[in-house]
């Protein structure tokens, strides 16, 4: 069982970056940048496909490296991350020791103030808790993935309209036609950290983002997700904006989505 690595990187050198990465299994990388190119790194027994574009956005180059995988495992991968010496090994054995599993979120180790989620047990993912997994922790079946035509969204995310949730909204998208998601206890990766390209603070754009993004995930029940979000949330989000007026941001990006969805608004207090 092959694992393929999909990169989504910004100005990288492709030698620089898979050693950076420590990459110790097929990838198709996709380079945003300012130029047009493509070229092939062998290394260690393995292909690096590197794609560069001009074009901007992490759910437009995540999509353009799905359309051009060919392992049995599709792995979602950002540049800031160091991988475990192992970690395809991993991968290749949680999918074998569950075999109805289409997708395996793993966990990767960040910095505790920007953790949403650890993984400690083997379950199956439900639409009511899929919003904390970041898409660096999806590792799908690439023939369930292609026959869900499932792709990410380019509203959402660095370099979209709003801030991020753009693997959210694929993950749901993808239980929503009838895949099964599963969480397997496996750490496969570190995440190095840096600048982030859409996090500018806990201010009106990070919580009116947020309340459009939980529209488009929960639909009328986005009122009482928003509530226990900021309740759950409360000692980092709200140590620096009231809940009510965090909420009522929220509330304001809710009723926007709303509107665009073509739906009424609804009332959740």
């Amino acid at each position: 069982m092959k694992v393929e690595v999909l990169a989504s990187v910004m100005q990288e050198e492709p030698n620089q970056l898979i050693r950076r990465m420590r990459l110790s299994s097929d990838a198709v990388i996709i380079n945003q940048c300012d130029r047009v190119g493509y070229e092939e790194i062998e290394y260690q027994g393995h292909l690096a496909r590197f794609y560069s574009f001009p074009d901007r956005g992490v759910g437009r180059s995540r999509n353009e490296a799905i359309m051009r995988a060919k392992g049995d495992i599709c792995l979602f991968a950002d540049a800031d991350l160091v991988y475990e010496p192992d970690y395809a090994e991993r991968i290749s054995a949680e999918f074998e020791r569950n075999p109805l599993a289409d997708m395996i979120l793993f966990n990767v180790t960040v910095e505790e103030a920007r953790r949403t989620y650890f993984i400690t047990e083997r379950k199956r993912v439900h639409w009511y808790n899929c919003g904390r997994y970041g898409a660096v922790s999806f590792a799908v079946r690439r023939e369930s993935l292609l026959s869900s035509g499932v792709m990410f969204s380019l509203l959402f995310g660095g370099g979209a309209r709003y801030s991020n949730g753009e693997d959210s909204l694929f993950l749901k998208e993808f239980m929503d036609r009838g895949y099964s998601v599963y969480t397997a206890p496996v750490t496969i990766a570190v995440e190095t950290g840096g600048d982030s390209t859409w996090f500018g603070g806990y201010n009106k754009k990070f919580f009116y983002d947020r309340g459009i993004l939980y529209r488009y995930l929960y639909g009328r029940l986005s009122g009482l997700m928003a509530r226990r979000f900021l309740l759950v949330h409360r000692g980092t989000l709200c140590a620096q904006v009231p809940p009510d007026k965090a909420f009522k941001w929220m509330k304001e990006g809710m009723n926007a989505a709303a509107q665009q969805r073509g739906v009424c608004s609804d009332r959740e207090a």
